[in-house]
């Protein structure tokens, strides 16, 4: 969602070196992108790791940092790095770190008003001066490296050129909140292969194991599960491009299939649509919203109405209208 800024910043400085600091399991998200000359690798998690970043960041001795996290370590990590100018919102109790910045909009309570992440980016490109476009869009890059891995992985598992490719994606690094039920996404992947003959694709990462694993085993479909196969998030870009849909919770992958333009149903509960509420032509959200969401916390402490009341059968209709609205053009 930041690269639209990213994009603003390299029109504006064409001939500047610019790196990217970035925590080391996210560097595949941007990595093949056009914006970057470096990519430091960002460790902020002890005073020993703030200090070799910051010692990383001086190597690079840059004139100008731009800060995107709203965390007090990130604005302090640019200082210790001698950063000529640091801009960054003024949030957080950090302002004294920065060197200037805007202060995010709030609402009457108080409390930070629900701008989409896109927009939030780009208002600090905006108070800096720089010319945003009218129309925003997300974009990643894949590299040839990483098409050829996605099309060697697709094709050892038996998807055809031709083959309808709907992609599961039942896991979320925020928290359980975020997650449909295992048994919901079993029970979606059975009418997906029975209405449409798709392929279906379950995308699992680090730690999502056992989320997969239960879904496989809970559903009669046939499935291909990649939650054996170390699939980071960089080669899980070429997986999400080739689908055709893409279900999803409201996390990470969902924004890869906004940026390489495939169609998308979200199931959201526990967090506010206004968040992430802009390119939304191929997104279909599904919200049942009960008086207790959106609540923010990364583990339901009643019964998880919010995503539970979404039903497999809801969820099948959104992408069956998806596929009729956005052919996939080959």
């Amino acid at each position: 969602m930041a690269t639209p800024l990213f994009e603003c910043l390299r029109r504006a400085w064409p001939a500047a070196r610019m790196a990217a600091l970035i925590r080391p399991y996210g560097r595949g998200v941007i990595e093949g992108g056009p914006w970057f000359d470096q990519v430091i690798p960002c460790r902020d998690q002890s005073p020993l790791d703030l200090w070799r970043t910051g010692r990383a960041i001086r190597d690079f001795a840059p004139d100008l940092a731009v800060i995107l996290p709203g965390s007090l370590r990130s604005a302090l990590t640019a200082r210790l790095g001698g950063a000529g100018r640091i801009v960054g919102y003024r949030r957080g109790g950090r302002s004294p770190l920065l060197s200037d910045g805007p202060r995010p909009r709030r609402d009457a309570r108080g409390g930070f008003l629900p701008v989409p992440m896109v927009d939030y980016y780009l208002h600090l490109g905006r108070w800096m001066g720089l010319e945003v476009p009218p129309h925003p869009r997300p974009r990643l890059y894949v590299s040839d490296e990483l098409a050829r891995f996605g099309e060697t992985y697709l094709a050892g598992r038996g998807v055809r050129e031709g083959d309808t490719v709907i992609g599961l994606n039942p896991g979320a690094k925020f928290g359980s909140s975020k997650c449909w039920p295992p048994g919901h996404f079993a029970r979606l992947a059975e009418l997906l292969q029975d209405r449409l003959a798709a392929r279906l694709l379950l995308l699992a990462g680090p730690g999502e194991q056992a989320i997969a694993e239960r879904i496989v085993a809970e559903s009669r479909a046939r499935i291909i599960n990649t939650a054996a196969d170390a699939i980071d998030l960089g080669r899980l870009k070429p997986l999400v491009r080739r689908c055709n849909v893409l279900v999803t919770n409201d996390t990470g992958p969902r924004h890869y299939a906004t940026a390489f333009d495939v169609p998308c149903v979200v199931m959201m509960g526990p967090t506010h649509p206004g968040w992430t509420g802009s390119n939304l032509e191929r997104t279909r959200i599904l919200v049942k919203a009960p008086p207790c969401a959106p609540c923010h916390r990364e583990r339901c402490p009643t019964d998880h109405r919010c995503m539970t009341e979404i039903l497999p059968e809801e969820v099948l209709a959104a992408t069956e209208r998806l596929l009729e609205e956005f052919p996939r053009q080959r």
